[in-house]
């Protein structure tokens, strides 16, 4: 069993083919949620499965299954990711992490290990966020409600409904996407790691022991607008040097209040009326804060809603803000980080023990199963962007490493992590 290889070429051959699919003249891949490219992508794997000769299941949720040694009566090992991507984006984000479970389960199959537990490999829907993001494994883990079903708009004010309902597909049927506990032996999810630590290290593998937290705020200041060239400036209510003055404060705060692991980014602003001879009277921010810690995160976030009140009374502005999105830290169960870790040493792979600094699908599948995830270097930590890439070698030596843990939780009795 642990000299069992996936094949590469094969396995080559699917990241080429689906990076084909979405692909725009600016070489970047558009397959966003419910799009014809995401459509055709679906369409592709949905194939894929059924040449494989695996059983093929869609949830309420549209989450994609592919299914070895399927009796519904044994809980399984599953894999997954996304197929979806952001606008423009890479090859490799999610669509990895599917493409190397499809090829895991293949392996599998041809090589006749007979295992306790069926394996399980998932495309979850809407990851990257078109209707809000990590719909599909929400969905499976129970954490959707009628209300944030009904909700739900992308930033063009379609609603996930009219989307789902274009593809004949009704979005309510996600409330009955759950799974049990019971149903899943253990989730394991191989992904780029989109930053840089393991490829300036020149490291093949990360093992993932925690999943960041984050909470995303749309900040409002409100002050007067006025003519730039007659208006002193102290008796300006200027709301961007309002913002100034707290972006100048993002440092102080994380010292003070944050860890190793805490990031906090404005990424987005909009200054009205945003002409150049005027004041500006009010300006909308985005800011995104994130750590691996809840205690660390609740600080974080007191701490910059006392840094906002100061500076808009000093400043004679008003502020609100809208928590557009927030999600708890998880951390991967210790039991798997610890078998990724010895399959690795056994594999001879230099590895890393590492936080992961953006959200995925393994966070939500923690509330409901035993989660692990590997990580494989990005080079120059690019990605959401066609420069996104990761060297055939690494990828090689991460499918393995998942193909190594995956026979090792298969052949489990279903108490031997618990």
């Amino acid at each position: 069993m642990t000299h069992a290889r996936i094949d590469f070429q094969r396995l080559q051959q699917d990241i080429q083919d689906l990076s084909a699919i979405g692909r725009d003249a600016d070489r970047g891949i558009h397959r966003m949620a419910f799009s014809e490219g995401d459509l055709a992508g679906r369409r592709w794997f949905k194939e894929r499965i059924l040449a494989a000769d695996l059983d093929f299941h869609e949830d309420g949720a549209a989450n994609l299954h592919g299914r070895l040694d399927w009796d519904g009566s044994r809980p399984s090992v599953m894999m997954g990711s996304h197929l979806d991507t952001v606008p423009g984006g890479g090859p490799l984000d999610g669509a990895l992490g599917v493409l190397v479970g499809l090829e895991v389960l293949r392996t599998v199959k041809e090589s006749g290990i007979t295992l306790r537990h069926p394996l399980e490999v998932v495309n979850f829907t809407d990851e990257e966020g078109r209707f809000g993001g990590l719909f599909g494994s929400q969905a499976m883990a129970g954490q959707l409600s009628p209300a944030q079903v009904h909700n739900a708009r992308d930033l063009d004010g379609i609603s996930l409904t009219e989307a789902m309902a274009a593809w004949g597909l009704d979005a309510n049927a996600a409330l009955f996407a759950r799974r049990s506990k019971e149903s899943i032996h253990a989730y394991l999810e191989m992904h780029i790691e989109q930053g840089p630590v393991l490829d300036r290290g020149d490291i093949s593998v990360g093992v993932v022991e925690a999943i960041t937290g984050l909470f995303k705020w749309e900040v409002q200041l409100k002050g007067q607008t006025n003519h730039a060239g007659t208006t002193p400036m102290d008796m300006r209510n200027d709301t961007f040097q309002g913002l100034a003055e707290f972006a100048g404060e993002i440092d102080r705060i994380l010292e003070e209040h944050g860890s190793p692991h805490s990031r906090a980014t404005i990424g987005r602003v909009e200054l009205r009326p945003g002409a150049a001879n005027t004041v500006p009277g009010h300006t909308t921010f985005s800011l995104d804060v994130r750590d691996t810690d809840p205690d660390t995160l609740k600080g974080l976030s007191d701490a910059f809603r006392r840094t906002l009140s100061t500076m808009a009374r000093r400043r004679g502005l008003m502020f609100e803000f809208e928590v557009l999105s927030e999600l708890p830290p998880q951390r991967c169960d210790p039991g798997l980080v610890q078998l990724l870790s010895d399959k690795a040493d056994a594999l001879g792979f230099h590895h890393l023990r590492m936080p992961s600094g953006a959200a995925h699908d393994a966070q939500i599948m923690s509330c409901i199963a035993r989660t692990g995830m590997v990580f494989v270097p990005s080079l120059e930590g690019r990605s959401h962007s066609p420069a996104e890439w990761t060297n055939w070698e690494d990828i090689e030596r991460g499918a393995n490493l998942m193909l190594q843990a995956v026979l090792s939780l298969a052949a489990q009795d279903t108490e031997t992590l618990r």
